[in-house]
């Protein structure tokens, strides 16, 4: 097995390789000039199962290059089969036609990743599960819920006073899984969106007086939704308001924005490399790794174990 690291995330990259004791395969992924990307694997991997570990974070276009022309490398080096582990899925968002004329770009990054020469695809808590679907290969989509259910146990003592809250309709089923797994209550955020990054709070559906709220979402891009949210739930009589997400994309002022909001602190997983400046400034932004279970995954699909077990 070899594991070969793209730009995007090589905290993440180190961290798996030390999980599976494996030592990241020699590689040159850079820029010519003109931004060109090019890249050479610097060791045989003729006949090896490749791993190329890979998000197309910010700034998605050229880390989504980089991953295709990691793939046709391996490919033309004859690596016998070849997995994209993306731990955030970039353009997930678009998973749909939202209007006349739109494109469903979801759609058009799977083909994208399984022409290239993918084998196979491992990423972590898609936008919509049935992106899924998109693809032609065979797609592990791994669920963050154990990795950050036991990170609450551990902060939270006491869960019964615990309330988990989706901040919108939309994510309602991931969130009733987290709250079924710490044996917690469920409310939701129902919220209108006038455009892109932009919503308003409108109800709070069930009972948050003295309880202490928690957030799951799977993205915060510009971090507006959970702070509003949060306004929400403190003036419906929350006791305290936290977060929980698994992919911190946090553009633009999202970290002022955070800083100055009610929330107690936001936990996010590294599966995008998150600014150490903007870490030490805002100071309520946490994260839990995710590499043992991304580790712990590739380790499995290797051996041709079951993946879904992970989860029970």
């Amino acid at each position: 097995m070899k594991l070969l690291a793209g730009n995007s995330n090589r905290t993440l990259a180190g961290a798996i390789a030390d999980y599976l004791d494996l030592p990241l395969t020699k590689a040159q992924v850079r820029r010519f000039a003109d931004n060109e990307v090019f890249v050479t694997i610097d060791e045989n991997v003729r006949g090896e199962d490749v791993f190329i570990i890979q998000s197309t974070s910010y700034p998605a276009n050229d880390n989504l290059m980089e991953l295709l022309i990691c793939i046709d490398a391996l490919k033309r080096a004859s690596g016998k089969r070849i997995t994209a582990v993306v731990p955030y899925f970039g353009y997930a968002r678009q998973d749909r036609k939202t209007g006349g004329r739109t494109p469903i770009s979801a759609k058009l990054v799977a083909n994208l990743i399984t022409r290239a020469g993918a084998d196979r695809v491992l990423t972590m808590d898609l936008h919509a599960g049935q992106i899924q679907g998109f693809f032609d290969i065979p797609t592990d989509n791994l669920l963050p819920t154990p990795l950050l259910a036991a990170d609450i146990r551990e902060n939270y003592k006491k869960t019964d006073e615990l309330m988990i809250v989706s901040p919108d309709v939309g994510g309602v089923v991931r969130a009733r899984a987290l709250a079924k797994r710490l044996d917690a209550d469920l409310a939701i955020v129902d919220k209108r969106r006038s455009g892109p990054g932009q919503s308003e709070v409108m109800n709070i559906i069930g009972d948050v007086q003295g309880r202490r709220c928690i957030l799951f979402d799977d993205i915060a891009d510009s971090a507006g939704t959970l702070c509003n949210a949060a306004e929400a739930l403190m003036a419906n009589g929350a006791a305290d308001v936290a977060a929980y997400v698994t992919h911190g994309v946090l553009s633009g002022a999202a970290y002022d924005r955070i800083g100055k909001s009610v929330l107690t602190e936001l936990v996010v997983t590294d599966s995008i490399e998150q600014p150490e400046q903007s870490l030490d400034t805002c100071g309520k932004v946490r994260l839990v790794s995710c590499a043992p279970l991304i580790g712990e995954a590739i380790r499995r699909i290797a051996n041709e174990e079951s993946v879904s077990k992970l989860f029970d």
